[in-house]
């Protein structure tokens, strides 16, 4: 469990459409077995510690004849960003796929000291 003390908290949010393989023979598209996609999000503004970050597909187009098999996840979340990385295996082909995602944690208060 992750506990937030009463600071302040900041949530960021964001959406990326990770590849368009359908249209230019991408792997995701064309290949077989282990595939994978990673992207760095950057935060806008940075948080004061690790965040909590959740990831979700909103957009997913796939072939129809054979078995649609995906999964997101991140990876090194840092107060700076994050990895949203896309899997897929087998002979699932993947035109294209959009994740959101959004990041909760500690922010700088202006009641906050510098101390040197």
């Amino acid at each position: 469990m992750k506990r937030f003390s009463a600071h302040t908290m900041g949530v960021q949010q964001g959406s990326r459409v990770l590849f368009s393989d359908f249209a230019d023979g991408g792997a995701m598209w064309t290949g077989q077995g282990p595939r994978e996609s990673r992207y760095r999000v950057q935060f806008p503004e940075t948080f004061m510690g690790e965040p909590a970050v959740t990831v979700s597909i909103s957009m997913w187009d796939m072939d129809q004849k054979s078995n649609s098999r995906a999964d997101i996840s991140t990876q090194e979340v840092t107060a700076e960003g994050f990895y949203l990385v896309f899997k897929t295996w087998g002979d699932t082909r993947v035109a294209r796929i959009r994740a959101d995602w959004m990041a909760i944690g500690r922010v700088k208060d202006e009641d906050d000291w510098d101390l040197y």
